[in-house]
Formats: C-alpha cells, sequence, structure tokens
C-alpha cells in the first residue's frame, strides 16, 4: 500500500507564496500520473493541477500562472508552489498519485494524501 504524506500548509497573507510537499512510500510519481486537488469549505473537491508522467501539466484556471506543480523522482516527492495566494485558495489541499484519463475526464487516482489546511487571509 503507497502512502502519500504531505507538508506544509497553514496560515498565509493575499499575496504571500507557500510551497507544498507530498512524500510518497514508494516511487509511483515516477510512474503515475499524479496531482493536486483541494477541497474548499462547502464545495466540491476540484482538481488544481495534474503531472504528466509523460511530461508537461496542466492547471485549473483559477491557479494558472500562480501555482507550480513539479516532482523530484530522487525523493520520491511532489511539490505545489503556490504564488500570489488569494483568499478563495483557502481550502484542504491533497494531493493524489494514480489519476487517469477516461473518457476524456481526468478521474482520481487511488492513492491520497492526508490533506492539509491552507488558510489565506488578512
Amino acid at each position: 500500500q503507497v502512502q502519500l504524506v504531505e507538508f506544509g500548509g497553514g496560515l498565509m497573507q493575499p499575496g504571500g507564496s507557500l510551497r507544498l510537499s507530498c512524500t510518497a512510500s514508494t516511487g509511483i510519481f515516477s510512474t503515475n500520473d499524479a496531482g493536486w486537488y483541494r477541497q474548499a469549505p462547502g464545495k466540491q473537491r476540484e482538481l488544481v493541477a495534474v503531472l504528466w508522467k509523460i511530461g508537461g501539466a496542466n492547471y485549473a484556471e483559477a491557479v494558472k500562472g500562480r501555482f507550480t506543480i513539479s516532482v523530484d523522482n530522487t525523493e520520491n516527492t511532489m511539490y505545489l508552489q503556490m504564488d500570489n495566494l488569494k483568499p478563495e485558495d483557502t481550502a484542504v489541499y491533497y494531493c493524489n498519485a494514480g489519476l487517469r484519463l477516461s473518457s476524456g475526464r481526468i478521474r482520481e487516482g487511488a492513492h491520497w494524501g492526508q490533506g492539509t489546511q491552507i488558510t489565506v487571509s488578512s
């Protein structure tokens, strides 16, 4: 069973930067598509960023140009660099591995981090 452990999160001011990390117990990020989701209070979980194992990344429109997803396969760790944070970025963030494309849609993978809270407020 793959374990994903997230680090980072906390209370940030608008305009600030933060980096989340997600460390896996195996080299899953080198063989699987992976990404970050978030869930704000009272809202459905949404995909924020996905990193394709063949290369390339996609981002939700709300975070394009502000968030960057990356991976260090030597450390089995995936990152989400978040810049110019906004109050609407407040949510619990989850890393996810094993994403897949099915019928033209990105489907969640089977492996999840524990979630980390990010609150953006002045």
